[in-house]
């Protein structure tokens, strides 16, 4: 589709939304989200109310880990031939449908509006009109029997955004009363309010780089952080790291696995150190660019979600550069925000509202996102 064609197809969304019938007002959805850290599929189950505020339950929640195959499998779909491709596309948009429908008939719900789901993504060069999530096919609704809203970040790449990221409108409808908004999954991203516009950008990769060196010993992550807090920092890496061309830009700005791919790995992986000493490292960093993101202040409320959470000693580094109060929500909220926000863009756009701020993608305007299909 032609940028000037998702412009028009954009004013004509918000022209839409202001005849739309608003009467319904409470929604049951399905969010589902896959993170770059491949933990595995997160989904919720929520009833959300546009009745005079924006309000929210989560009523049922559970995240399914990914095999040791399809972890293979998506890790490494970045360097496939276009066909090979397409079909883990369809591969995985079927997967995919089978681990809701499991979902929807372990908790029994019913009277779903819809299923909202970000899909996986497998490539995002905003800069060059590229981002893909496989997993966003017609088929998921076919499989599934229900109408499905997503490919939520393709039309804000056309309109010239970098389709990411769009978890902020979440943040001001459903967590306004916090400052900052951080979640710490793949990449640590931040959201705020400035100047009467939401601003929001991911500041720096966290666990997947984490993991990435965890799995090189066997395991999944590293446990409340003990092994990065048994290691020795390494000063020269650290310095090589915080001078990263990224971290000087302004926002908007995102990032992808294969900026991970190209510019942070090759430089831990030049030092040959131990994997202690490189968690240790790399958690020092992470801490010292939110804490740069921050304005320090005391009374400025950060909430914390995302796995990333769980590593104390992450946690503890962040907290010993900052004096801004942190809170961390239940684990609930942690591990499904995302999900929960994914699921709040579907209703958003079946209402045919605003569901991605230009203030924080850079898009032209502010649109409705994502794709709807019908079984």
């Amino acid at each position: 589709m032609e940028a000037k064609d998702s412009f028009l197809m954009a004013i004509f969304q918000l022209i839409l939304s202001i005849f739309t019938n608003m009467e319904k007002t409470n929604y049951r959805a399905v969010g589902v989200m896959s993170g770059t850290s491949l933990d595995g599929i997160d989904l919720v189950f929520t009833e959300i109310s546009f009745k005079d505020e924006v309000g929210f339950s989560i009523i049922n929640s559970q995240t399914i880990p990914y095999s040791a195959e399809w972890r293979q499998k998506l890790s490494s779909a970045i360097n496939l031939e276009p066909a090979e491709l397409h079909q883990l596309d369809i591969d995985y948009t079927f997967y995919l449908s089978e681990i809701i429908v499991q979902f929807i008939q372990k908790y029994d719900i019913d009277l779903l509006d819809a299923v909202c789901s970000h899909g996986h993504t497998v490539k995002h060069r905003p800069k060059h009109g590229i981002t893909l999530q496989i997993g966003n096919l017609p088929k998921l609704s076919e499989a599934l029997g229900i109408p499905v809203v997503c490919d939520f970040r393709v039309q804000d790449v056309e309109l010239g955004g970098q389709g990411a990221p769009l978890v902020p409108i979440g943040d001001r409808l459903l967590f306004d009363q916090y400052k900052y908004c951080i979640n710490l999954g793949g990449f640590a991203n931040i959201s705020l309010e400035e100047h009467s516009q939401r601003i929001a950008y991911d500041i720096c990769p966290v666990n997947t780089v984490f993991n990435y060196f965890m799995q090189k010993i066997g395991e999944e992550y590293d446990e409340n952080g003990k092994l990065a807090r048994s290691g020795e920092l390494n000063e020269e890496l650290l310095q090589e790291l915080n001078s990263l061309k990224f971290y000087a830009k302004k926002p908007p700005k995102s990032l992808g696995i294969e900026w991970v791919n190209s510019d942070v790995l090759p430089i831990i992986e030049k030092y040959r150190i131990e994997i202690p000493e490189i968690l240790k490292t790399y958690a020092v960093h992470v801490a010292m660019q939110i804490a740069n993101s921050l304005d320090g202040d005391s009374n400025s409320n950060v909430l914390l979600t995302g796995g990333g959470v769980f590593n104390t000693y992450l946690i503890e580094e962040l907290k010993s550069r900052s004096s801004c109060n942190f809170i961390i929500p239940d684990k609930e909220v942690i591990d499904f925000k995302e999900a929960l926000i994914f699921a709040l863009l579907g209703i958003l756009k079946l209402r045919g509202e605003i569901n991605v701020l230009s203030s924080v993608t850079g898009a032209k305007i502010d649109h409705s996102s994502g794709r709807i299909f019908e079984p």
